[in-house]
């Protein structure tokens, strides 16, 4: 009998890497607050979770079938979106707010590390049925 990671990981596999994502994004944002023009820009978690759960469920029933298909890609490329300022403009068109992304990014790494102890918790449970723990 297989193992299904997409089952018996769950969601937390794809919070993972859209987490990261968006820490690079947010992280981005924070480099490039003194550059005038530059706009604050985020990711859409749901639509980016849906968008990788819907990459998994497509996944599953694709087969390649003959050898000049392409193989698909378990990668995913959320959509960035403009965040909208909280700050009237400065006068140079930069929508970057420190204290914002600051905030967005402690918050976006608190939950990295949940889903990663997920993910390990959701290991060890595999890791203990495989042993017949």
């Amino acid at each position: 009998m297989a193992i299904s990671f997409d089952r018996a990981l769950g969601v937390h596999q794809h919070t993972l890497g859209i987490r990261s994502e968006r820490a690079e994004v947010l992280a981005s944002n924070m480099a490039n607050a003194d550059t005038p023009g530059y706009k604050a820009r985020d990711v859409d978690f749901k639509a980016a979770l849906a968008q990788a759960q819907g990459n998994a469920v497509s996944r599953q029933h694709l087969a390649k079938t003959d050898g000049k298909h392409l193989a698909g890609s378990s990668q995913f490329s959320p959509e960035l979106k403009f965040r909208v300022p909280n700050q009237p403009d400065t006068g140079d068109g930069n929508t970057v707010d420190m204290q914002s992304e600051r905030n967005s990014y402690l918050q976006n790494a608190l939950e990295y590390q949940a889903s990663v102890r997920f993910l390990d918790s959701k290991f060890k449970g595999l890791t203990k049925a495989l042993k017949g723990e």
